[in-house]
């Protein structure tokens, strides 16, 4: 019990983050690469006729380092200093081998770590810059701040799963050849491995980058067969639905669920869409839709719950909610904030892969699910 009631805790941290406007994801009603699509008509810069547009304003290079200003991108979930959140330079766990507190510590030049920190484009900006650098050279959901001199051993290598490490940075993250082996099988030589604590955030701006360039990206994967280009190569499959090679799948999603979203990721979705560029990360605002998205295309055919769940709507007015799931379910129970079970449904049967609990009492409640030895739990707020 008083597991189930920390978790209850850190669920309801995170929402009270949350800020995602009214109405923004009503069109997002499909599963599988239907969806992503969706998401893609939500999220770019055309006026594609929905019912509330918002879109993705452009603010060119330099408004990166100014955005890398604002307190969503400081240092108030570690040590609370406000230094910039740089997750090369990071220890989420003692203290930090450097810091960065001032603008004039903007590159320029760098000969070690701690010099200077400059712009990192998670997606290598070689992999799509022959065919059109703006907006996707300027987008801040995957272009962060990073110690310059780790961000160029980066270079252009993959992300992915370190065996035997030949370059550690300071806090930690690796570069050396890919494990190959477990979730990362099928998928090797020289990848870049971070931080446990950032994983989940680096995946979640890839799938951003797949779903907000959805229709580019056979352009980008065909622009050149330069070697470094090969390099960010190995991370995707040159089509516009999955976007990624098998393998990357896998590391993603694993680290998608490892990782779960943060306040930190939370608090930058926000910034970026209220005062920079006007569009959200679905998948900071939607975890569940990575699975919804992107399960079926596993290597090892496995599913996972947390990503595979949707439900909505959450806030309720209408003392119903309706819980959606492309597997098929063990067990749900609704669950009072004192820990008293008021519904229990074992073996669910699912119309149209949903299904709708009515008659709910204004209040705070949380809902279990099970499904195949695995369980999550969810918050839901009846008005």
């Amino acid at each position: 019990m008083k597991q189930f009631f920390a978790l209850l805790a850190v669920l309801f941290c995170l929402n009270s983050y949350a800020q995602i406007p009214s109405g923004y994801y009503t069109s997002a009603t499909g599963t599988g690469l239907t969806l992503k699509t969706q998401l893609k008509k939500i999220i770019d810069n055309v006026n594609d006729g929905l019912p509330s547009e918002h879109l993705h304003t452009d603010q060119g290079y330099g408004a990166l380092m100014t955005l890398y200003t604002h307190a969503a991108f400081r240092d108030n979930y570690y040590e609370n200093d406000g230094s910039l959140l740089d997750m090369y330079s990071e220890n989420p766990t003692g203290a930090d081998p450097y810091n960065y507190t001032s603008t004039s510590q903007q590159c320029g030049q760098y000969s070690s770590e701690g010099n200077c920190y400059n712009r990192e484009h998670l997606i290598p900006q070689s992999y799509f810059d022959n065919y059109a650098f703006d907006p996707m050279k300027n987008d801040a959901f995957f272009v962060v701040p990073s110690d310059g001199k780790v961000n160029g051993d980066r270079s252009n290598f993959p992300f992915g799963k370190v065996g035997t490490a030949t370059y550690t940075s300071q806090n930690g993250s690796k570069k050396g050849n890919g494990i190959n082996s477990g979730y990362a099988q099928g998928y090797s030589g020289t990848v870049f491995e971070p931080l446990d604590e950032f994983k989940g955030d680096i995946a979640r701006a890839f799938f951003y980058f797949a779903t907000r360039y959805e229709d580019s990206m056979d352009n980008f994967y065909s622009t050149s067969d330069d070697a470094s280009i090969c390099q960010a190569k190995n991370m995707f499959d040159g089509s516009i639905g999955r976007v990624f090679t098998n393998p990357f799948i896998d590391i993603l999603v694993k680290w998608h669920t490892d990782d779960p979203v943060s306040a930190k990721e939370l608090a930058i979705n926000n910034d970026i869409y209220y005062n920079h560029q006007n569009n959200r990360n679905p998948y900071i605002d939607h975890q569940e839709f990575v699975g919804v998205i992107w399960n079926s295309f596993l290597g090892n055919n496995s599913f996972v719950l947390e990503d595979s769940i949707s439900i909505y709507p959450n806030p309720t007015n209408n003392h119903t909610v309706t819980i959606e799931s492309i597997n098929n379910l063990d067990k749900i129970q609704l669950i009072t904030i004192n820990g008293q079970i008021l519904r229990e449904i074992k073996n669910p049967v699912l119309q149209n892969k949903s299904l709708t609990i009515d008659n709910l009492q204004q209040g705070f409640y949380f809902l279990k699910i099970s499904s195949n030895q695995q369980q999550i739990i969810k918050k839901i707020l009846v008005n």
